[in-house]
């Protein structure tokens, strides 16, 4: 009779621990899957691509999107997942959705892979209040076209009717964007490539926005372009000359096989590296101006070249290679102060291939000043610098030989020529009057 009773007992514990242990089985997970929807600005073109970001330890199981107008709920997507991954991201596009112009709720239900609800899964609903809109945003420019030269610099300030992710230049396909201003327009400077010509520049401009709803506008610009002459010289590489580059800059080339491959894939891979790396600086500016009035170049110094100078390399009579120089190269002291030409933020400090030790000056708007070849850094990223304090001091790092300060400008992370910068006139006329007159 004891043994009877032992033995029920025994049964009874093992039925609370089944009991128990499915309960925590099923019961253990009870919320339904996080669900983020983006585009979070709550307005969708037909052209929109919704990403649904879900997630649950217990894997995702299946995934539905309604559109919710008058009560009714018509589902556009539905896929049932026969891997439960904790974390799932899914794309679902508009464009058959059959939506009309005006309000609506998306509805997304995502359910889990545990077996709560008797197996069934947790699911989470979430309905967001969204607006079908199919008007592209208006863009009106309120400035008079800009003149602009070869390897120039232009601006100008428009309007747009309707709040826009992102609007500024296209020119040749490459995006220079427009920033927001507290007066509601928006400026933009962007640069005429010395690699085009006027005909060819003044055919490539395009003005574009893009809304909230992802709806796009996109129209020619008219600038009046005009070109530039620039220096062109051809140079004969000595073996010299070619062991001085190696002996320095070995490591910027290290499978060069000898001193001409070392300084040619110096000239073109790294130069071209360098050149998309200002790119991606060009983007860190803010989007006002820092700067006032003309900018200083570097005091008592003399130029010893020029913008977008050409240069044409021969080694052993033959053509090996050619560049354009994208700057002036100003010679003063040995290790003459370098002051900084404008006011500004510092974005880059740092050692950057052919310009050695470089330093960037964001100016605001996409505007930058560059300085290279320095012995000494004497700021940080992040300091705002006044005009005329001094940053550096000159030197012959990078693929410089001989003491001097290689100065340039950016726009659009573009280098453009400096001349304009410094000339007094040429701000008034291209810059700021035309601002101020716009502003009118």
């Amino acid at each position: 009779m004891r043994k009877k009773s032992m033995f029920s007992s025994l049964l009874g514990l093992l039925v609370i621990a089944a009991l128990v242990a499915g309960g925590y089985t099923f019961f253990k997970d009870m919320d339904g899957p996080t669900v983020q929807v983006s585009p979070t600005t709550g307005r969708v073109s037909p052209a929109s691509v919704l990403q649904i970001r879900m997630s649950d330890p217990s894997g995702i199981r299946s995934l539905s999107v309604g559109i919710r107008k008058n009560n009714v709920v018509n589902v556009i997507f539905k896929r049932h997942f026969d891997e439960y991954l904790p974390e799932r991201v899914v794309e679902v596009p508009l464009k058959d959705a059959n939506l009309r112009e005006g309000a609506f709720d998306l509805e997304v239900r995502a359910t889990d892979g545990s077996l709560a609800g008797f197996g069934q899964g947790n699911t989470r609903t979430v309905q967001l209040p969204m607006r079908l809109d199919t008007q592209p945003p208006r863009i009106s420019v309120k400035t008079l076209p800009p003149y602009v030269r070869r390897g120039g610099s232009a601006v100008i300030r428009y309007a747009i009717d309707e709040d826009v992710s992102t609007s500024g230049v296209l020119v040749a396909g490459y995006f220079v964007p427009g920033f927001l201003q507290k007066d509601g327009s928006y400026l933009c400077f962007f640069p005429f490539p010395y690699t085009m010509t006027a005909k060819d520049f003044k055919n490539a401009v395009e003005i574009t926005a893009t809304d909230l709803a992802g709806n796009l506008t996109k129209s020619r610009l008219t600038v009046m372009a005009y070109e530039r002459n620039f220096k062109s010289d051809s140079l004969e590489l000595s073996d010299a000359f070619l062991q001085t580059v190696e002996n320095k800059l070995r490591d910027l080339a290290p499978n060069a096989a000898n001193p001409l491959e070392c300084y040619l894939y110096i000239n073109n891979q790294v130069r071209a590296g360098n050149a998309q790396r200002l790119r991606e600086i060009g983007q860190d500016t803010a989007a006002a101006m820092l700067w006032d009035g003309v900018f200083q170049r570097l005091p008592r110094s003399a130029a010893r070249a020029g913008f977008a100078d050409h240069r044409f390399f021969h080694y052993q009579g033959k053509l090996v290679g050619e560049s354009f120089h994208l700057g002036f190269d100003l010679a003063s002291v040995r290790n003459a102060e370098v002051p900084a030409a404008n006011s500004g933020r510092v974005v880059f400090v740092g050692d950057l291939g052919i310009y050695g030790n470089l330093i960037v000056i964001d100016h605001g708007l996409g505007l930058m000043s560059l300085y290279s070849h320095l012995s000494e850094q004497l700021v940080k990223p992040g300091d705002v610098v006044k005009k005329r304090q001094t940053i550096a001091r000159t030197g012959s790092t990078g693929l410089a030989f001989g003491d001097h300060l290689h100065f340039g400008m950016l726009v659009g992370g573009i280098e453009v020529t400096p001349l304009e910068w410094i000339d007094a006139k040429w701000i008034r006329d291209n810059i700021t009057g035309r601002l101020d007159a716009s502003a009118n």
